[in-house]
């Protein structure tokens, strides 16, 4: 793969890296309707390749938050056409790596030293490159480890690029602004914890320790004295991600057991620790043939408030929608419903979002799920365009939904992704899950 010799840090060569990206779109869209005054019936799978292709380019080169906003669409396969789903797929763990001289630059900032004085071997082309920092193989008293090393500039540019993507973020996804304004801030705040290497060193140190005992999980050790707010050291975990795993045929047997542990692993965090690694895609999972799982990449973690959880949860009871007084109470504490709503608009978003509720919550629903069930996700899907595609929500002038919402959300969607394409079934209905930690003390007298 091709290295890249620098990265844009300024504000003003940064933003034209957007509206390179922007040019090209527009001249792809030129392209386009050109050809189908020719062509009336020309498909747009073309013009979608093309405009994935030069907004990948554009924000591989300056890597950071555009480039992890990449990667959470990509995570969507229902907001982006196909075309963007498999580019942007890529920033998980394929973006273009660092050259050498400029990882060596890093290490002589924050260590003073080359990465050859500190570690006994070091591998100067990177193992993998994603959207923030990529990873290096190395050795040190006999130990293979990886090395993760922060890209250049990444953590001063996250606001000023939010502020610049969001045009380009609003005529790709066909949304308002102020739906993109409600979130960014969450957004924002989220990435620029992941810039921070010690805070992800402390959490990875905490999360690893409290799930160290479920099944089949695998978790690396990490090495304070080898990292840094912009360098973290661990050992290196063997495994492949999803994709090459499942090339590999792995039986039913085996991908029941992994999807399990991903299973327990999500519940577990939420419903215990009340925070959450708010990444499940592929890249941050390594998969093994006898059914284990090594985790990796704690950076993006959701602290879910006591308030959030409370109300959330109580949607998984599906007797909580049977009392319509309870329903409302819930989804105005949600910010589903709001103040403005008319009666009629009530009526409306309650309908609706009992609906959402109910088809998502369908694994908690029964004791065992298939999530190789396809048909269950095409009618997800469905429903999800159908929601795009309603003008009473196209032309709300109210955002609907909490903001914590966003990064829980994200994280289910995630997982039920990632269970579909190994096509687990797994044990999804435990009731310690449904009962707070703090609830069940409380009843045992504790």
């Amino acid at each position: 793969m091709k290295e890249q010799n620098h990265i844009p840090t300024t504000k003003v060569a940064r933003a034209s890296q957007f509206v390179k990206a922007g040019v090209k779109v527009g001249g792809n869209y030129l392209k386009h309707y050109s050809k189908k005054l020719l062509q009336p019936d020309l498909p747009k799978e073309e013009l979608h390749k093309d405009n994935a292709a030069d907004i990948y380019d554009a924000l591989s080169e300056l890597k950071g938050s555009a480039l992890k906003m990449a990667q959470m669409l990509s995570m969507d396969r229902n907001i982006l056409p196909r075309a963007y789903v498999d580019k942007f797929t890529m920033s998980q763990y394929s973006a273009p790596p660092l050259s050498g001289p400029l990882v060596v630059k890093t290490f002589r900032t924050y260590f003073g030293k080359t990465p050859q004085q500190l570690f006994d071997r070091f591998e100067m082309s990177a193992e993998n490159a994603a959207s923030i920092g990529q990873v290096h193989q190395a050795w040190k008293d006999g130990k293979k480890l990886a090395v993760k090393i922060q890209y250049p500039g990444v953590a001063d540019s996250v606001s000023s690029d939010l502020r610049i993507a969001k045009p380009l973020a609003v005529r790709l996804l066909n949304l308002n602004e102020k739906d993109i304004d409600r979130y960014m801030g969450e957004v924002e705040s989220k990435l620029l914890e992941e810039t921070d290497y010690e805070l992800e060193l402390k959490r990875s140190v905490y999360i690893s320790e409290q799930c160290g005992h479920i099944a089949g999980l695998v978790f690396p050790k990490y090495y304070s004295s080898l990292s840094s707010k912009r360098i973290l050291t661990m050992d290196w975990l063997d495994g492949l991600h999803l994709k090459d795993f499942l090339r590999t045929n792995p039986t039913q047997e085996v991908r029941d057991r992994i999807g399990q542990a991903l299973w327990d692993f999500y519940n577990y965090q939420i419903h215990e620790l009340r925070q959450v690694h708010a990444d499940p895609h592929p890249g941050n999972f390594l998969m093994r043939a006898d059914g284990t799982m090594g985790v990796i990449d704690f950076g993006c973690v959701k602290v879910i408030p006591d308030f959030f959880y409370e109300n959330y949860f109580r949607l998984i009871n599906f007797d909580t929608l049977e009392d319509e007084e309870v329903t409302r109470e819930v989804f105005r504490n949600l910010e589903f419903l709001v103040a403005e709503d008319n009666p009629r608009e009530e009526a409306f978003y309650t309908d609706l979002f009992k609906q959402m509720i109910v088809m998502l919550g369908k694994p908690f629903a029964t004791q065992t799920f298939d999530f190789g069930d396809n048909e269950y996700f095409d009618q997800v899907y469905a429903f999800a365009e159908e929601l795009g595609n309603l003008p009473e929500l196209k032309n709300s002038k109210v955002a609907r939904g909490s903001q914590h919402g966003l990064y829980i959300n994200r994280t289910y969607y995630g997982l039920y992704s990632m269970l579909n394409e190994l096509r687990a079934n797994v044990v999804t209905n435990k009731p310690d899950w449904l009962i707070s930690r703090s609830l069940r003390l409380e009843m045992n007298g504790g």
